[in-house]
């Protein structure tokens, strides 16, 4: 192949140059990427043979003939990548939630037109800004200074305080992060409204129950010996509807608090009642242990600690055979924290339904709750209020072997013995 080395040097160029515009628009780097390779084409140009005669042609070896060919794929790849690359962009921009690249510093680099309305973001002035310093939102710059290691769920909108949001940060390759923020003020809205109704209606249900059971208590069994079953089983389950109803009503009540009242929360009186109330339920069927090894106190709410605490106690009473041992356990853990856990010899759970036991109604055995006579709502209650104490719920079980049920405190919910909590 034959060519002037004029022309050689301006193809050299002009491909060098279409190259880089190419990779420099699927980078984002464009113009770094553009110096880069057109330096490259320029001493490849100055190394081919001067021309002295400007209509001399110079032969080039075979493996020169070959560079075009090379660099014609390198570009056809080049501009596959753009194209692929712009696609990907467009599908992340039309996105309805909002998605924020962020660099190792926590500046954007690239954001979409959700993130204009969601987060209140400018394009371009906000790229390569500090998103902890752009956002308007106190709870999201503390999250964002915290790197995001957690989701960060029903926070207000900083561009609409009626609208709320749940944040997620995904570490990248590069130190890179991708940050997504979807708007979740419908899901709230369904559960505010569901909240609302399972409210109304336990209000409502009380008092015809409250009626009903005050008349069967008038009943006595002995006047009409043959109604004595029927009576005796009426009135076990207009109990069993009313401590529903009242159940119903602590979560309706734990669900619509921010905030529970707080004080200093004496654990050793706390758990003697909560053997007195294991050995009264037990009525002598079970052994009951208790353990206190921690030899501290709580900061939180009193009456809805031991509504959780209790209902542990209960179901492991309830869903233990007779001859089986229950253990109250109150001990420290190694990062100073506290745990409280009670530990029962009874049927235990199957692995697939530890996850939903928290879920309202849900059963394991729905013929043993009847015969135990439980609400199903005793460990959703116990998760609202250990979410309310920023304390976290553990399950540990065995098909045959037990069960341990933990409620683990965080070291600031920890007091000495004796001194009370700061009011806040």
């Amino acid at each position: 192949m034959l060519l002037g080395s004029g022309a050689a040097k301006k193809v050299l160029i002009v491909v060098a140059l279409a190259a880089a515009a190419a990779l420099g628009w699927a980078t984002g780097h464009f113009w770094m990427v553009v110096a880069i390779v057109a330096l490259a084409a320029l001493l490849s140009a100055m190394a081919l043979p001067e021309r002295k005669d400007p209509d001399m042609l110079v032969s080039l070896p075979a493996s020169a003939t070959a560079a075009p060919q090379q660099q014609e794929r390198t570009l056809t790849r080049a501009r596959r990548l753009a194209k692929q690359t712009r696609a990907l962009r467009d599908a992340a921009a039309a996105l309805p939630d909002a998605v924020v690249l962020l660099d190792n510093d926590g500046r954007v680099r690239w954001f979409n037109h959700a993130s204009e309305r969601l987060l209140g973001l400018v394009h371009p002035h906000d790229r390569g800004a500090l998103l902890a310093e752009r956002i308007a939102s106190e709870p999201v710059r503390e999250w964002l200074r915290g790197n995001g290691d957690h989701p960060l769920n029903e926070v207000p909108a900083p561009t609409d305080p009626n609208a709320f949001l749940s944040f997620t940060m995904i570490p990248l390759a590069h130190d890179e992060r991708l940050l997504l923020a979807r708007d979740i003020s419908t899901v709230m809205r369904l559960e505010q409204v569901r909240r609302d109704f399972v409210a109304n209606v336990s209000h409502e249900l009380r008092t015809p129950l409250t009626v009903i059971h005050g008349y069967l208590e008038l009943m006595e069994p002995d006047e009409v010996p043959a109604l004595a079953p029927v009576l005796n089983e009426m009135r076990a389950q207009s109990r069993r509807m009313g401590q529903i109803v009242e159940d119903l009503l602590t979560l309706s009540r734990l669900e619509t608090r921010q905030r529970l009242p707080e004080e200093h929360v004496a654990m050793r009186p706390q758990l003697a009642t909560l053997r007195k109330e294991a050995e009264a339920l037990s009525q002598g069927h079970h052994a009951v242990e208790l353990r206190d090894e921690a030899a501290c106190d709580l900061y939180g709410s009193p009456r809805d600690l031991h509504s959780a605490f209790s209902n542990l106690v209960s179901n492991a009473v309830r869903y233990t055979p007779d001859g089986g041992r229950i253990t109250i356990r109150w001990q420290r853990e190694p990062d100073g924290g506290a745990r409280f856990s009670v530990s029962d010899t009874g049927y235990g759970i199957p692995a697939q339904h530890i996850p939903r036991l928290t879920e309202r109604f849900y059963r394991v055995s729905s013929s043993r709750s009847r015969e135990t006579g439980g609400t199903g709502l005793g460990l959703s209650i116990v998760k609202h209020v250990l979410a309310l104490h920023q304390a976290r719920f553990e399950v540990e079980s065995e098909p045959g072997r037990g069960s341990t049920f933990a409620c683990v405190f965080a070291p600031e919910r920890v007091l000495p013995v004796g001194k009370e909590g700061d009011d806040e």
